[in-house]
């Protein structure tokens, strides 16, 4: 991929100047994907992407947790994936694609959405192309079905879709069907599960979800996995999510241990007057490159 132009509306805005913006000298690369056609409660989350560039002009770019200024790693952002209208399939194949350009130049994929679908394309990629890779799924739902509303590729079978490809670790889930539930039962060797009930049972949660993990880590993190009192800006909310702290803590160590190879935040649908959870998502991201880049691996 040839160097890029540095586009005006840009994660972390004017602040970040061109020199750390610039897509040759970046370490993580943002990917922009606004899409929610299969959205089955209430649809929005195509806004999501462009309400947290837009948040993330007004952070702080010193990080008061890791002492440092994240941005000089270098945050390149890409225009927004033209997929609003696309079917499923040609909207996971167009991000699978940019993924891979990213990966391929060494770079650091940070996909945000959008429904939680996007995710699907990415994970391809980074299976493809990265050796011994776990997805780490952070999610109120399981999303295990087989298909939903004549879909294999709805936000609701994403992990499915995830399985396809490598091992998932699911963190934080507190809903799901019938069908998910028996599948769970059938024991997919592929597939660990620590959902809210097991967190408030096992006080050493994270050490477990970590060493569940293979050294190479891709986070897909749908937002509703906090708490709504936190975060309510969200399609389907769900009572008793993580809090913001448990969830920092757990991602600070998965950086620790392991090697993050791409992530991505979903599930933002932005409420009008209502900026502060697009304020905690733009501030999520920016702490998560924090911790890919600067997490003091050992």
């Amino acid at each position: 991929m040839s160097e890029q132009e540095v586009i005006e509306k840009r994660f972390g805005g004017n602040q970040v100047k061109a020199d750390y913006a610039g897509y040759k000298k970046s370490k993580a690369v943002i990917i922009q994907c606004p899409y929610d056609l299969t959205a089955c409660y209430k649809k929005g989350t195509k806004k999501g992407p462009a309400a947290i560039i837009d948040a993330s002009e007004h952070i702080e770019l010193f990080d008061e947790e890791l002492k440092t200024e994240t941005f000089r790693a270098g945050i390149f952002t890409m225009p927004p994936l033209p997929i609003e209208e696309l079917p499923p399939e040609k909207m996971i194949e167009t991000v699978k694609k940019e993924v891979e350009g990213v990966i391929r130049d060494e770079k650091v994929p940070v996909v945000i959405g959008g429904e939680h679908s996007v995710s699907i394309g990415a994970v391809k990629a980074v299976s493809e192309m990265c050796k011994d890779v776990t997805v780490l799924h952070f999610d109120a739902h399981h999303d295990l079905r087989d298909e939903y509303e004549n879909s294999k590729f709805s936000h609701a079978c994403v992990a499915r879709r995830f399985l396809e490809s490598c091992p998932v670790m699911q963190v934080g889930m507190r809903s799901l069907s019938k069908d998910e539930q028996d599948f769970i039962n059938s024991n997919p060797p592929n597939l660990k599960v620590m959902n809210v009930y097991d967190i408030l049972d096992t006080a050493t949660w994270k050490e477990q979800i970590v060493k569940n993990l293979s050294d190479n880590v891709y986070i897909s993190l749908d937002i509703d996995v906090f708490d709504p009192s936190i975060f309510p800006s969200t399609g389907t909310p769900e009572p008793g999510g993580i809090g913001w702290y448990e969830l920092l803590e757990l991602l600070k160590m998965v950086s620790r241990y392991k090697k993050i190879v791409g992530f991505d935040v979903v599930e933002l649908m932005p409420i009008e007057n209502m900026v502060a959870p697009d304020f905690v998502a733009a501030k999520l991201i920016y702490r998560l490159i924090g911790y890919t880049f600067y997490g003091n691996r050992k």
